[in-house]
């Protein structure tokens, strides 16, 4: 594998001297260098639209988002998958993850298991991929055969497919129909893709589970009203939701967050609209979940 064209692979010129830095000014190297990632996304912010476009279809045609991954890559897709169950009260097979590796990959290096198209196919078939679902197969280089045999197999199966890289004219672009190649330059220290290309990883994947939820209903103004109140302190951020969407007391909060069976929107809905239980249901359901589309009516 000829690693030697990838900006991702490439010394940095800033960096040469790295190992005779105080530690001082390497935190200020690396400062200055993450500040480049945000700009790179910037300008892919089309195609992570298009991904996002066909992740809401998926999600609206009862459909999954699946990232898949090696690596830091596979670990950044795995953190966004599970975070997307307390934020957004989204059932876990809602967005998912592979990882070459399986669930040792999360914690240690599973050498090898990069290197399998097959492996990335099969990890695929156990879910199993259709033709509803999205697949973002993530890969700094670029070039990750687990992810390639990842999307080909979506592609078979009918599914939505898209890519994430971190070098531009990626390999993994020619098995997906939406391309994301975001290129933040050469690493502070070369080839460690978990700096800036992580980094870059990390917004894109904020953004395309945000947006998205967002999308189907999951967000009321920029309040996490879909939250899942499993925890004293995401208990206390449910009341402060509903005070903050509703203009209410925290004792109304308390009251209607308790009838509401902890459902934060439900009780939002009350509230606003004076409604029982029941009929806020009904309307929640008829408006595919969308607070604004019932308290704008």
């Amino acid at each position: 594998m000829d690693l030697s064209k990838l900006a991702t692979e490439q010394r940095n010129a800033k960096t040469m001297n790295l190992d005779s830095l105080s530690t001082y000014e390497i935190l200020k190297i690396m400062n200055y260098e993450d500040q480049s990632v945000p700009s790179s996304v910037k300008e892919v912010l089309p195609q992570i639209e298009e991904t996002i476009e066909a992740v809401k279809q998926s999600f609206d045609q009862g459909g999954h988002l699946i990232y898949a991954g090696a690596g830091t890559s596979g670990r950044l897709g795995v953190l966004d998958a599970a975070e997307c169950v307390p934020t957004f009260n989204a059932d876990p097979s809602m967005v998912q993850a592979v990882i070459a590796g399986g669930e040792r990959a999360m914690t240690e290096s599973v050498e090898g298991a990069e290197d399998s198209r097959e492996q990335g196919k099969q990890d695929l078939q156990q879910i199993p991929v259709t033709e509803k679902d999205t697949v973002l197969g993530i890969a700094a280089s670029g070039r990750t055969p687990y992810v390639m045999g990842a999307l080909e197999y979506a592609d078979k199966m009918g599914a939505a497919t898209a890519s994430l890289a971190c070098n531009k004219e990626a390999d993994i672009s020619q098995y997906a129909s939406i391309n994301i190649e975001v290129s933040s330059g050469p690493e502070v220290l070369t080839g460690s893709t978990r700096l800036k290309s992580g980094t870059a990883q990390k917004l894109v994947l904020n953004m395309i589970s945000t947006a998205s939820m967002i999308g189907i209903g999951k967000v009321y103004k920029n309040l996490m009203v879909d939250i899942k109140p499993t925890n004293a302190k995401l208990i206390a951020r449910s009341k402060s939701i509903i005070m903050e969407a509703t203009g209410c007391d925290a004792e109304t909060a308390k009251d209607y967050l308790n009838e509401a069976d902890e459902n934060v929107k439900l009780a939002i809905v009350m509230i606003l609209t004076h409604l029982s239980k029941d009929e806020a249901k009904q309307q929640l359901k008829a408006n595919d979940g969308f607070v604004r589309r019932i308290t704008e009516e």
